[in-house]
């Protein structure tokens, strides 16, 4: 299968060379991008189809049709000098890691080779680490449960049914109509892995994950086969006793019906596992935080708050609810409200607003109102256009209000310090100056 490679914002040409793709497999592309949930108004906000090329929109991932499959990486500045191929591999990494913490996953990056991060594309990646995880649970065995079965039998086993016993057998009381529980392997969570086997068998092009999966799939060859539609996630239970199955439940939602994920199937329509860039940030971010403030006295709240901006005179309703992505409060007060942004500002010298959106800016202004908020952060991806990253670049002080805003960025190609930048970012001081901000 061609595989073909482009970061977000970018374009592929059409065409046979090097770096290009045919008009055909661009087509089918194309199409099935136009078909996900993430496509918005008119199909196009994860692909553009312009007239002589692909342009890949603000929507991270994989699509394969037909023939062909389209890897969209992630906008993430690397260190300079590298050929593309070294600079997609560190790419992949970083995206991988992006979604470890989102997703709660241990993932151990250093056990996959720096040929594996350049030859291979993300899903193959992906592929891989979840055979690899799936084959090193089932050495310790699969989980089982107690299955409740109804069975007529010559004799008696677990409880006898009764009403069933004088309905179906008043005439001939040699079967007894037993209720009784087996221990069994075929189970929800079970199901739901075979299911992913089975959907990543027909997905990877990689004759080592093809292999590893071709073993998965005998190992599970007695579970029942069921469609994804069907598969019961309501019923997994993830306790003390399947703990280590956690992760991998995590992978299969990943594969097969994660929030961040839109799959469609059919005779020749394709499959897409995407990703939205500005969702995964925050999630990113946003977990990242909670681990910076352990210890600190702070506590985090995801997604929280919704409060509303109006309440109608007339009739009370409350409209307009926001949700700030990360509040961070002390003692039960909003101390610090902070949006992630998955943009790209400007140095103050290139421009002193730093292209911030007005809509984002009256978004804070909002929040300062709502949450009592002393401090507020905008916060973006670093890239080096901005110079050396100093967490925070501008201070403002909100016309009419005590709160203060904040433009900051972290640097996601450099995973070593996020920690340490995010709790300084939070608690720690800066000495940049205050502006109005109008």
């Amino acid at each position: 299968m061609p595989a073909y490679t482009v970061r977000e914002w970018d374009k592929l040409p059409y065409g046979t060379g090097e770096g290009q793709i045919p008009a055909r497999h661009a087509d089918r592309l194309a199409a099935l991008a136009a078909r996900s949930p993430f496509a918005g108004r008119g199909g196009s906000a994860v692909l553009e189809h312009c007239r002589h090329a692909l342009r890949a929109r603000g929507v991270v991932g994989i699509l394969a049709a037909g023939d062909a499959s389209l890897e969209i990486l992630p906008k993430i500045d690397v260190a300079p000098g590298q050929t593309a191929d070294n600079q997609n591999a560190v790419i992949r990494k970083r995206l991988v890691h992006m979604l470890a913490v989102a997703l709660d996953l241990k993932i151990d990056l250093g056990a996959i080779t720096d040929l594996a991060w350049q030859r291979e594309t993300l899903l193959e990646i992906l592929i891989r680490i979840f055979c690899n995880k799936l084959t090193e649970a089932l050495r310790k065995g699969m989980p089982r449960l107690y299955v409740n079965r109804e069975e007529d039998l010559p004799t008696l086993r677990g409880q006898l049914d009764i009403t069933r016993q004088f309905t179906r057998h008043a005439v001939d009381p040699s079967r007894l109509a037993c209720r009784f529980g087996v221990l069994s392997e075929d189970t929800p969570l079970n199901r739901i892995m075979k299911a992913a086997v089975v959907r990543l068998a027909r997905l990877s092009r990689r004759p080592g994950n093809q292999q590893r999966l071709r073993e998965l799939a005998f190992v599970y060859a007695d579970i029942t086969e069921e469609p994804v539609s069907a598969l019961r996630w309501d019923q997994v239970v993830i306790d003390r006793t399947n703990r280590s199955w956690q992760e991998l439940f995590a992978m299969a939602r990943l594969f097969l019906q994660d929030r961040y994920q839109t799959t469609t199937g059919g005779s020749g329509e394709g499959t897409a596992m995407l990703f939205e860039m500005s969702a995964l940030f925050e999630e990113y971010v946003g977990r990242l935080i909670v681990r910076a403030l352990v210890g600190t006295g702070l506590t985090v709240s995801l997604q929280a708050g919704r409060l509303f901006c109006l309440i109608a005179q007339d009739s009370g309703r409350t409209l307009f609810q926001t949700k700030p992505d990360i509040l961070i409060r002390q003692g039960g007060t909003v101390t610090h409200v902070i949006d992630t942004k998955w943009k790209r500002i400007s140095s103050r010298i290139d421009d002193p607003k730093q292209g911030v959106s007005q809509a984002d800016v009256y978004q804070m202004m909002a929040y300062a109102q709502l949450y009592r908020a002393p401090r507020l952060t905008l916060l973006y991806p670093h890239h080096p256009g901005l110079g050396a990253e100093d967490a925070v670049h501008a201070r403002y002080r909100i016309t009419g209000h005590a709160a203060i805003l904040e433009t900051a960025s972290i640097d996601v190609s450099n995973s070593s310090q996020l920690l340490t930048k995010l709790r300084d970012l939070v608690i720690g001081e800066t000495n940049t100056g205050l502006t109005s901000l109008v």
